[in-house]
């Protein structure tokens, strides 16, 4: 699976050159944040039909989605390979049905990053004052029930009928900024990175990302116990993958040394029928 910048052009050189060297039944994958598989399928002059993007999130290591997108001349089995082989790792794959620049995830951070620099741009808060509103509230509902199910909870026993009824039409209020993207001035440039750096307070970049790291292990392992012990979200596909692990370790591998030793040992002869009659015959004299 390639990971190299999100430049076409380098893509296409990269892809052409494992397209041309990989065995013809290996499924080529790719990081791509954005880019859409069937752009990058031009390159491949072999086998195109393999080729399917495999979109993580950071910190790779822990969080478990993964984004599968095929292109317009992807195999499905090569789809279906790729999420078996994820899952098997103890990653969430979901494919994505259409493909679309940006795929699911990155779209729905777009919207909220471009709202966030209008409001902090404007005044309206800070960076970290923004940030506090995200972690301190529907952050943590997001993390264990997303948006849609946590609107169908707010709709009440109506559900999500009623919900859409209710807030629906606010949509086409004018408050947000919707496709107005703010200036990537010097100004605002440096307006973020110094309300960055002052919420930091002090905190080195490995600082913060073992804390960021910390905090996700402990919440998975928290929704891991979740829903009568079976687990929710995140934490029930952490607990499979670690009782699968679990397994894995208790079955004690056989080393090199135990196999050579047992492929050395002599195999002990069975005794011959005549020999062990004539054995008997000579008790019997005695």
């Amino acid at each position: 699976q390639e990971s190299v910048p999100e430049r076409l052009d380098l893509k296409h050189r990269v892809l052409a050159e494992i397209d041309a060297h990989a065995p013809a039944n290996a499924i080529v994958g790719s990081s791509t944040s954005g880019i859409k598989p069937t752009d990058m399928q031009v390159a491949m002059k072999k086998h195109p039909e393999r080729l399917v993007v495999g979109h993580p999130f950071n910190p790779v290591y822990l969080l478990p989605l993964v984004e599968i997108v095929g292109g317009e001349q992807t195999f499905p089995e090569a789809i279906e390979v790729a999420k078996e082989l994820y899952a098997s790792i103890g990653m969430k794959p979901v494919v994505v049905r259409k493909e679309i620049e940006a795929f699911v995830g990155d779209r729905l951070l777009e919207a909220a990053w471009r709202e966030a620099l209008w409001l902090v741009k404007d005044g309206i808060c800070t960076v970290e004052e923004l940030d506090d509103i995200m972690r301190y509230s529907f952050g943590l509902r997001w993390a264990q029930m997303g948006m849609f199910q946590v609107y169908r909870v707010a709709g009440g026993e109506a559900g999500m009928r009623h919900f859409m009824a209710q807030f629906g039409p606010c949509l086409k209020w004018p408050w947000t900024k919707l496709m107005d993207v703010p200036e990537f001035n010097d100004e605002l440039v440096d307006l973020i990175a110094t309300q960055s750096d002052e919420q930091a307070h002090g905190l080195s970049i490995r600082e913060l990302e073992k804390i960021r790291d910390d905090n996700l292990v402990a919440i998975m392992e928290a929704l891991s116990k979740q829903n009568k012990g079976k687990g929710w979200g995140a934490g029930a596909l952490h607990k499979d993958y670690t009782r699968q692990l679990a397994k894995l370790a208790a079955k004690k591998p056989v080393s090199k040394a135990a196999e050579k030793a047992k492929a050395a040992k002599p195999v002990k002869k069975a005794v011959k029928p005549a020999k062990a009659e004539k054995s008997k015959k000579s008790k019997k004299k005695g």
